[in-house]
């Protein structure tokens, strides 16, 4: 059998170095790979978005002269057409996310906009009742701020900031919690509400409502390429190693 790969002494056969990938947990990541390298197959570029991609291929690996290329490309073991490739890939995976999901980001995000809006508040809880109906009147009656309560009596970790929370996604606190900040007045303290165990002292801080901007449309692409490439990897046979034979 012919030997693919020699480090130092060690000549390493075909069977072999899929044992090996097996071994240290890399097929997963080549059949991703390789997935995405049939997806976009059949993706071009124009001229302008290859010489956009060969400068910022340059950029990256510090590439300024032909041999300066020639080197990178024996360093990493390559041919120049898998230079090629390696070079436009980027370019090529981003068409191929524009031309699929480019047209539903508007209506996706308006799906997703709950879990992407952030919030900042206040939280104090404890175990009685009639503590939680006395800080919030002190509260209210501006005896003593939020703060300087949540400290001395609020039982959970956020005493250690104040009782501040936050910036966080408004999908990640309690959803009777969420619920109420969703539908809150900055700076409104609620009443004492019972959750589980507890009596909860809240305060809607700050609302940083989620925009399509481009951050966003990127990151929503993405999300989206992943959930696709997620289901595409979920359909496909997982590669096994074979036995390497004596």
């Amino acid at each position: 059998m012919a030997f693919v790969l020699q480090l130092g002494n060690r000549k390493i056969d075909s069977t072999e170095l899929v044992s090996l990938l097996a071994q240290y947990q890399l097929l997963p990541q080549l059949l991703r790979e390789m997935t995405i390298d049939s997806a976009i197959a059949q993706v071009a570029l124009t001229e302008e978005e290859q010489t956009i991609a060969e400068e910022a291929f340059n950029t990256r690996y510090q590439i300024t002269d032909e041999a300066a290329r020639q080197a990178w490309i024996k360093q990493q073991g390559l041919t120049n057409e898998q230079l090629e490739q390696n070079i436009t890939r980027p370019l090529r995976i981003e068409k191929f996310k524009q031309s699929n999901w480019g047209n539903r980001l508007e209506s996706y995000f308006l799906i997703q906009k709950p879990q992407y809006d952030q919030v900042t508040y206040s939280l104090l809880r404890t175990p009685d009742p009639e503590v939680a109906q006395e800080l919030y009147f002190r509260i209210k009656g501006g005896e003593q701020t939020f703060a300087e309560l949540a400290q001395t009596y609020s039982d959970g970790p956020e005493a250690e900031s104040d009782g501040v929370i936050g910036p966080v996604p408004l999908s990640q606190p309690h959803p009777a919690i969420a619920e109420k900040l969703r539908h809150s007045q900055i700076g409104l303290v609620h009443p004492p509400t019972k959750m589980g165990e507890w009596y909860v002292l809240l305060r809607l801080d700050a609302l940083i409502v989620a925009r399509l901007d481009p951050a966003m449309r990127q990151k929503l692409l993405d999300e989206l390429f992943e959930t696709w490439l997620t289901g595409s990897l979920t359909q496909s046979p997982t590669p096994t190693a074979p036995p390497v034979l004596a």
